[in-house]
């Protein structure tokens, strides 16, 4: 008996030895989540007007009863700041002032640009996604990449190796899938295909890589996966009231925040890939390419895949997002695209919009206004967002404090009627016409590429890329959006605008378009 008991004593002392360690990471873990809990409630009790902020915006913003009525959070905000004072809302939970007020954007990216930069909050918010690149950084760093790749983008050599890139991708790849596409009868998402298009150009255009040599482990579906949805819960962590729960999320590797984590890391293998395909190909490749200028003015990898995943999220989403608009507006407004045809013959002499040049692309005004009137009610980039350095009255009277967010809404401001009159829910691509030619509107009126100091670098070449699309694909076919209506479409969360659920159209090949040459196999 004394033997079994010493026996027994020995084995539970051994037992509770191996168990020691877990057990004191259990009670330490334990110990340390109660601390955070109760940091985050002194928090709360301490910062009471965000929570306890009983105004009829705020309320609704936190019990999301908005949705009884509005299907997109753009469209509530929308709605909000065509009946507010001065065109300005402040939703104290959220820290953030939008405005919709032509003033006050230009006052943001103008006349203050200095008291509105991206601003820390901001930048943690996408730091994880964006790191240091382009569109989440300020002053120095900022400044480096804008005249880098401004003077790279400026060149003609660029805009003509650009201008055949499109061409070729054009001609070899999205004609000839929409002519099978047409021949099969078969539905076709669009916004998948912009979204594949834009992506093999701006690869090969930004980094002189053609996405069907990348020499990659994972198909291409699981990394554009990936992208969109590091893109989509990025956005996510802005419409947090406090951001603590989110990066206690991030802390304990949790929830959306661990999806985060794995969806960059497969961005991150393919920025690498990028990187180290642009290497290896050396001096074999003309350098010529947007990387290869930036690969010699910077050794660090992890600044490089920041500048690149930039660029991709620059040259595919807003592309694609404003190209996918303009045929689901176009498949409602078949005389636009009567228009346009009646324009390329005009402008080609043979109506043969596959032989468009760049200067004959510059000669088609109507595309343009149709392109611009297009982007006003679907901007690519629905807001855009600054932090208030210090304090600051903004010209309709509305005071920010310093470390407030302000937010321009582009959105909204296409549907003001204070902006763009009575008119200003239809797509009439005339109003940016006068005698026939395109006249551009205020920046700050019409901040789709932003304004001042920020104003977009890549605008010309995406309007270029944009309009040759419309112009190719016009002439060519006909497509019927599926099921869906222009006016009221449904949006999926994320850094661009994006169509919940892809865009199903029917694609049909013109009567014409049957006897065009076609590209060889």
């Amino acid at each position: 008996m004394v033997a079994y008991a010493t026996t027994s004593y020995v084995a539970a002392q051994a037992l509770a030895s191996s168990l020691q360690p877990q057990v004191v990471a259990a009670v330490f873990f334990t110990s340390a989540a109660c601390t955070v809990a109760l940091a985050v409630l002194l928090a709360s009790l301490r910062l009471r007007p965000p929570w306890w902020c009983a105004c009829a915006v705020c309320e609704a913003y936190v019990t999301a009863s908005w949705t009884a009525e509005f299907d997109n959070l753009c469209d509530w905000y929308a709605h909000l700041l065509s009946r507010a004072p001065g065109r300005t809302v402040h939703v104290h939970v959220l820290g953030n002032v939008l405005t919709a007020n032509p003033p006050t954007v230009d006052h943001m990216l103008r006349g203050r640009f200095d008291n509105y930069p991206k601003g820390a909050p901001f930048s943690a918010i996408l730091a994880d996604f964006l790191g240091r690149g382009i569109f989440n950084v300020d002053g120095d760093s900022w400044l480096f990449q804008r005249k880098l790749a401004a003077a790279e983008l400026a060149s003609p050599a660029l805009r003509c190796f650009a201008a055949g890139v499109v061409a070729s991708e054009l001609r070899c790849r999205l004609i000839p899938l929409l002519h099978s596409s047409a021949g099969d009868e078969k539905l076709l998402d669009l916004q998948d295909v912009f979204r594949r298009f834009a992506f093999d150009c701006i690869c090969r255009i930004s980094f002189g890589l053609d996405p069907g040599c990348l020499e990659l482990s994972l198909p291409m579906s699981a990394f554009a996966d990936a992208f969109d949805t590091a893109s989509m819960l990025s956005a996510r962590r802005a419409t947090a009231p406090m951001h603590v729960f989110w990066k206690l999320k991030r802390l304990l590797n949790v929830g959306e925040e661990r999806q985060l984590r794995d969806a960059i890391g497969l961005v991150d293998t393919l920025a690498a890939e990028v990187i180290r395909q642009r290497r290896k190909l050396g001096t074999a490749a003309s350098g010529d390419d947007l990387l290869s200028r930036f690969m010699g003015s910077i050794d660090d990898d992890k600044y490089l895949r920041d500048i690149v995943v930039s660029f991709m999220l620059a040259g595919r989403d807003t592309v694609a997002s404003a190209l996918t608009a303009f045929f689901l507006l176009l498949s409602d407004h078949p005389d636009v695209a009567t228009a346009i045809r009646d324009e390329v013959s005009r402008v080609t002499g043979d109506g043969d919009g596959h032989a468009a040049t760049s200067e004959k692309l510059k000669d088609m005004h109507y595309v343009h206004a149709a392109l611009h009137e297009c982007m006003r009610l679907f901007p690519p980039v629905q807001f855009d967002s600054k932090f208030a350095a210090g304090d600051d009255m903004l010209p309709d009277g509305t005071f920010v404090a310093r470390g407030t967010r302000v937010t321009y809404h582009a959105y909204a401001m296409g549907r003001m009627e204070s902006v763009w009159g009575p008119d200003c829910a239809e797509f009439r691509p005339g109003r940016w016409l006068h005698d026939g030619r395109f006249v551009p509107e205020s920046p700050y009126r019409y901040p789709v590429f932003q304004g001042g100091v920020r104003v977009c670098i890549g605008r010309e070449l995406a309007i270029m890329e944009m309009k040759s699309v419309i112009v190719s694909v016009v002439q060519s076919f006909d497509i019927e959006a599926v099921s869906r209506s222009s006016h009221r479409p449904k949006f999926a969360p994320g850094l661009t605008a994006t169509f919940a659920g892809g865009v199903p159209v029917r694609v049909r090949r013109r009567a014409r378009a049957s006897d065009e040459l076609r590209p060889p196999s």
